[in-house]
């Protein structure tokens, strides 16, 4: 098992240059500690998140770590000009010197997609194009390209990758068409969710990996099986059950109160289908189906083996440090994790 780190880097009700540098530290201890890889997310005129262009904030970690991956989770394609996307992630597998990891989607919010003059309703298709046009232009010096919304004739490309052919590719998805594309593709897959949900969408990459001959586009025989999957889990850990709580219940719910802004703002449902809600409404909902786990160091991780026995995944995607929790809670948080969680995870 590998454990990754995720995180949107959200508003957190202080200075945002504070929010930043406390960040880079507590990334930089993540890679001390030996965590797999840090996947950031993209999203756009939220509090959610305050790196939207996740490719600066990912140059400014790539030269204050030395061994973590590094990668967005994930780019969302439809707002990117396709050679813009293969200069930079060209130029974030050598600054990273080659721990890029490329998280790709279209954008779960139909209204960040329509704040950018993008077509919610032909975002998908707009992806898939974007996807294929990028994934040839990173392995040729010489780009023609063809499709129904993107068009290149003989357009140079001076700036190559490191890692050959390119980076790998991963997919995050909480929706079945999403999950069966990944596995369609051989792509690493990530998902989120209760554990039923999460299993379902496993399930489903797995039916269609499966389909395609099981074998990942680009193989890490660091996974099982040469594929990712990842399942995504809120942690919070103190030396009791009750001190975890404690803080853990105010950060999560004002993770979620950032998780719903943009819905609310818009009077969306959680029922709405692009923009329905996968997650418990508050934190006791999320420990009761899963998504998130809180406790001592013994609490944690007899959840998390339970959990990897009831879903059957082999990469724990985790999110530590969120809604206005302090640096120095999520700092004892990852050093008890690190310490009498992790350890015994990784070896599972």
């Amino acid at each position: 098992m590998k454990v990754g780190l995720f995180d949107h880097i959200e508003h957190g009700e202080r200075p945002t240059a504070r929010l930043f540098d406390e960040r880079l530290a507590f990334i930089q201890a993540a890679d001390a500690a030996g965590f797999y890889c840090l996947h950031l997310a993209e999203h756009h005129q939220t509090p959610l998140n305050m790196v939207p262009v996740p490719g600066m904030f990912m140059g400014a970690v790539a030269r204050l770590t030395k061994t973590i991956k590094i990668g967005p989770l994930v780019y969302l394609l439809p707002l990117y000009s396709p050679l813009r996307m293969i200069d930079e992630i060209c130029m974030l597998d050598h600054m990273s010197h080659g721990r890029a990891e490329i998280g790709v989607g279209r954008g779960v919010s139909p209204f960040e997609l329509k704040y950018n003059k993008v077509d919610p309703e032909k975002s998908r298709e707009i992806f898939i194009d974007a996807y294929r046009c990028i994934s040839k232009g990173l392995a040729t010096d010489m780009l023609t390209y063809k499709g129904p919304h993107y068009e290149y004739e003989n357009v140079p490309i001076a700036l190559r990758p490191l890692q050959q052919p390119h980076p790998p590719f991963w997919y995050g998805s909480s929706s079945a068409e999403g999950s069966t594309w990944a596995g369609e593709e051989g792509l690493h897959f990530v998902t989120l969710g209760g554990n039923q949900f999460a299993k379902t969408n496993l399930d489903t990459f797995k039916a269609a990996f499966t389909k395609r001959g099981g074998k990942a586009a680009q193989p890490k025989p660091e996974f099982s099986g040469g594929v990712a999957l990842g399942v995504q889990r809120h942690i919070f850990v103190d030396e009791t059950d009750e001190k975890a709580c404690a803080w853990a219940k105010p950060a999560m719910e004002n993770h979620l109160g950032n998780i719903n802004w943009i819905r609310n703002k818009h009077g969306v449902t959680m029922t709405a289908e692009r923009m329905r809600n996968v997650r418990g409404q508050n934190f006791e909902e999320g420990v009761a189906e899963g998504s998130v786990i809180a406790g001592s160091p013994k609490t944690v991780l007899e959840t998390i083996q339970k959990q990897h026995k009831e879903i059957g995944f082999n990469y724990l995607l985790t999110y530590l440090f969120l809604g206005t929790m302090s640096a120095e809670s999520a700092m004892r948080s990852l050093k008890l994790f690190t310490a009498e969680v992790m350890p015994t995870v990784e070896r599972m």
